[in-house]
């Protein structure tokens, strides 16, 4: 495919970090298809934004931890043209807290997501990138697989450690495919995704660069790791914490 027929899916895409993926993928010539869980005003907000930017655009509703599901997710991108990219980026934090007192449901959804749903996208987006001619993945990890957040949520770190680890093993399985696999491991970036909407101003004085990140400065990295200035590169993970 050439850089001017690229569609992409972006899973988690109607809001933070995903809703700003999908409008940089779309200002960098990539059609987008947005992979949401259950706000669909959202979704469609961000779709009319990739609109406006000249690009093509699908919302299709999606639970990724099921594969029938991420099926019919990419079933639809087809609507598209043959899919060239994806971006892993779905996910939850599940309990908040210490370990001790995580509950095992929380705790069980947040790794169906975060593990299972990376590797179901993954797999299907293989799949298709192997018969199309080659293509790329970015998942979308967390400075939290490194640093572990003690105290806030071990099983989610956990759970991103198992994203670094997939990057590298996939990337080095797929690549003679013609099929390049990285990472983007966030820091602290102003979301709705913190329970304490606050947390992001709270840490900043942790944070070697004095502050939180902002959604866009993670989705220009996602979408350099899908250009042609990227083609060498594989099994990356590249982390964008301000020093984190």
């Amino acid at each position: 495919m050439s850089e001017h027929q690229r569609v992409t899916v972006v899973t988690g895409g109607s809001r933070g970090i995903g809703a700003a993926i999908c409008r940089r993928l779309a200002a960098d010539g990539h059609d987008v298809v947005i992979g949401y869980r259950s706000d669909a005003a959202a979704a469609e907000s961000v779709a009319a934004d990739v609109l406006r930017a000249g690009r093509r655009c699908v919302t299709v509703a999606v639970d990724t931890a099921d594969e029938v599901s991420v099926d019919a997710l990419f079933d639809a991108a087809a609507a598209l043209g043959p899919v060239t990219g994806l971006v892993n980026n779905a996910g939850v934090s599940g309990p908040n807290g210490r370990l001790a007192d995580a509950d095992a449901d929380g705790m069980r959804r947040a790794l169906d997501v975060n593990v299972l749903g990376y590797l179901l996208c993954a797999r299907r987006a293989v799949r298709d990138l192997t018969r199309t001619g080659g293509g790329a993945i970015v998942n979308v990890s967390s400075a939290a697989a490194t640093l572990g957040s003690p105290g806030q949520y071990v099983h989610y770190a956990a759970a991103k450690a198992a994203v670094d680890t997939m990057t590298v093993g996939l990337s080095k399985e797929v690549a003679a495919d013609g099929i390049r696999v990285n990472c983007v491991a966030p820091g602290v970036i102003w979301t709705e995704f913190h329970e304490d909407p606050k947390r992001p101003a709270k840490l900043a004085a942790t944070i070697p660069m004095g502050r939180s990140g902002q959604p866009e400065e993670i989705a220009g990295a996602v979408s350099w790791l899908l250009s042609e200035d990227a083609s060498y590169a594989t099994g990356t993970i590249m982390r964008v914490a301000g020093g984190m």
